[in-house]
């Protein structure tokens, strides 16, 4: 169940199974999660090393799991649909790296690395929803790198495909019928768009879709789990960008909507963006008024505005747990963790716990078995 929440799964590649899913009632969804095992896994940029968790949602609390050092400053984190394996992005020594998760502890094991090309490390990496490819984008060197991931969940190398776009290429989105890669780019104001081979590995250039609105910068996106509908966060406008999604010709934008208080006029970017599992809501990160914007998302993709909770210092990364039931909000200026409940009526927001882990937090993933 938990791998049809998270991933709001391919219907060709999860079938009845996803569409039994959609229709759980909350009480039972909230039910399953009590017997599940959640983990979360922080990347700790200036230690280099990722921090595991366990997430007890009984006691609502984490607990620490294990440290591991990992060979670079660690930042976007995934886990392939089984999720049996972690892929990480070593940035400061220009690499990705896959781990073997241990599904009873949720700890870590190294299974290999491989380096990118031309010194370009990747600031975002995604999995295909075949499992078998591993994507990644560079924000300096203005790239797509695609990999073959080994049956044993290693990555081979070399690259399969790399494919030129432009700088500021900043995060991976697979479309639900992994047919179509999404690369959202600040600077050209753009997602780029690209047929995606499942059976190769290949991209092939379908065109741009612009950002919402002049400027606005799209630099992560994410889907709704149902609907044919994407969100991204808009880094330059602090903004966040509702989208139409056509199969065939990609993306289409629908509304742009302000992730600040009308009262705020200092600096401000946005970082990341969620959708929560029950597609009733949409988050986009602030950096500067440090907080997590939330709106109601409607039948048709209209958004509506719920506010601002506030997070750790430079919200570059969040996350919303698998049942939905819980945030977490990872602070790159802090290196403290903020821990929620949210309510999956209203969209609210309650801080439960704030935990000191490191000196920075660049990435936090949750995952639930």
């Amino acid at each position: 169940m938990w791998h049809c929440l998270r991933s709001a799964g391919s219907l060709k590649t999860l079938g009845v199974g996803w569409i039994m899913c959609a229709t759980l009632s909350v009480g039972t969804l909230l039910e399953a999660e009590e017997k599940a095992r959640m983990f979360v896994y922080v990347s700790k940029a200036p230690e280099q090393q990722i921090q595991v968790f366990q997430l007890d949602s009984q006691a609502k609390k984490l607990n620490a799991v294990q440290t591991l050092d990992v060979d670079g400053a660690p930042g976007s984190l995934c886990v392939d649909p089984q999720q049996k394996i972690l892929y990480g992005s070593l940035r400061s020594s220009n690499k990705i790296g896959s781990f073997r998760i241990d599904p009873q502890t949720g700890s870590l094991k190294i299974l290999n690395d491989v380096s990118l090309s031309d010194a370009s490390n990747a600031a975002f990496v995604a999995i295909d929803r075949s499992g078998k490819w591993l994507l990644s984008a560079s924000y300096s060197g203005g790239k797509v790198v695609v990999h073959k991931l080994n049956a044993d969940g290693t990555i081979a190398s070399p690259a399969v495909q790399t494919v030129d776009t432009a700088k500021t290429a900043h995060s991976i989105a697979v479309s639900r019928e992994n047919n179509v890669v999404y690369v959202p780019h600040v600077a050209p104001n753009a997602v780029y768009q690209f047929r995606f081979d499942d059976k190769t590995g290949t991209l092939t250039d379908m065109g741009r879709a612009l950002g919402g609105v002049e400027k606005a910068g799209p630099r992560h996106l994410a889907f709704h789990p149902t609907k044919n509908l994407a969100f991204t966060s808009d880094e330059s406008g602090s903004s966040v960008t509702a989208y139409q999604v056509d199969p065939k010709t990609g993306l289409k934008p629908l509304q742009t909507l302000s992730t600040l208080p009308a009262s705020f006029t200092e600096s401000n970017s946005t970082a990341e963006v969620k959708v929560h599992p029950n597609g009733k809501f949409v988050w986009v990160s602030n950096r500067g008024h440090d907080s997590l914007a939330g709106f109601a998302i409607d039948e048709v993709g209209k958004l509506t505005a719920i506010g601002q909770t506030t997070t750790e210092k430079t919200p570059r990364s969040f996350d919303i747990a698998p049942s939905g039931r819980f945030a977490l909000g990872a602070g790159e200026g802090s290196g403290n963790l903020a821990f929620y409940e949210c309510d999956p009526e209203t969209g609210k927001l309650t801080r439960l716990e704030t935990y000191p882990i490191g000196k920075s937090l660049t990435w936090v993933l949750a995952v639930g078995f």
